[in-house]
């Protein structure tokens, strides 16, 4: 796993956000990343979150729920994000530890769209508000543990993959 480095203060930095490119300002003792690096990670993010949420409009379009309904939906967006999250963030830890915009741009800006806890959480309150508590509670259990449940799997497929590969490798 990729470990943080420390900066000039000697407070970790975010691996995936260190670009290696600080500069010092004039005037100022510590160095900051450059206006250019800045401007990379927030296009790449923007990239990144525009894909996540056409995704996700794409999925809600075509799973619509129905007032007081199981949101299906939504439940399913955030269940497969959480299996690719857990795959992917792996897959990039171990196999390609030093793509630095790979990471923030699939977690935070593709899957961070694509998935919604917002929306998990207004539709769990309009639920109990149309009294259908039962259903409400079962919407927030399911997906809770589905969603802890789907990122443990992602990360075992992942790490499962990785092993064959290895042992493709040695064998080959």
């Amino acid at each position: 796993m990729a470990a943080a480095s420390n900066n000039v203060s000697g407070r970790p930095v975010d691996p995936d956000l260190d670009l290696g490119e600080e500069v010092a300002l004039e005037g100022s003792p510590h160095p900051r990343r450059s206006r250019r690096a800045q401007v990379v990670i927030v296009v790449a993010l923007g990239l990144g979150g525009v894909a996540g949420a056409l995704s996700r409009y794409a999925v809600s379009r075509a799973l619509p729920t129905g007032t007081a309904q199981f949101p299906w939906a939504t439940f399913l967006i955030n269940l497969s994000g959480s299996l690719v999250l857990g795959f992917l963030l792996i897959l990039l830890l171990e196999q390609f530890p030093r793509g630095r915009l790979a990471r923030p741009v699939i977690s935070t800006g593709f899957i961070g769209a694509y998935t919604t806890f917002s929306t998990f959480t207004v539709e769990a309150v309009l639920l109990v508000r149309a009294d259908h508590t039962v259903t409400a509670v079962l919407y927030v259990l399911t997906s809770t543990l589905a969603g802890l449940l789907a990122v443990w799997m992602g990360m075992t497929g992942a790490r499962l993959v990785l092993q064959a590969e290895r042992w493709v490798q040695e064998h080959a």
